[in-house]
């Protein structure tokens, strides 16, 4: 495989690449960035707080959720009524974070 001269000099190895073009792509809408954002600062959150907290719908909130659950970056435990969310890939925090401290943003 030939990578691009910039992507070269950044010294990533394929394994890396592919991981943070994993991340980017199933985090790539405001919606995924803000529940990550939202399950870095708590330990885990309902359905309803983060739908509270973002305010956003519940229907539309539970499709990027299962989503993001299915690809691995978020686990789920239900106790009664509620499902509550947290983080699993930790990793997807530090690619947001490199891309928070990009200037050009």
């Amino acid at each position: 495989m030939t990578m691009p001269a910039a992507a070269a000099d950044l010294n990533l190895t394929t394994e890396k690449m592919e991981k943070v073009a994993f991340i980017l792509k199933t985090t790539a809408h405001p919606t995924r960035i803000a529940i990550v954002q939202l399950l870095a600062q708590q330990e885990s959150l309902s359905v309803t707080e983060i739908s509270e907290k973002l305010r956003v719908e519940q229907s539309l909130l539970s499709h990027h959720l299962s989503g993001m659950k299915l690809k691995g970056i978020l686990s789920s435990h239900r106790e009664g009524k509620n499902i509550y969310y947290a983080l699993k890939m930790h990793e997807v925090v530090d690619v947001i974070q490199c891309l928070a401290a990009c200037t050009f943003l």
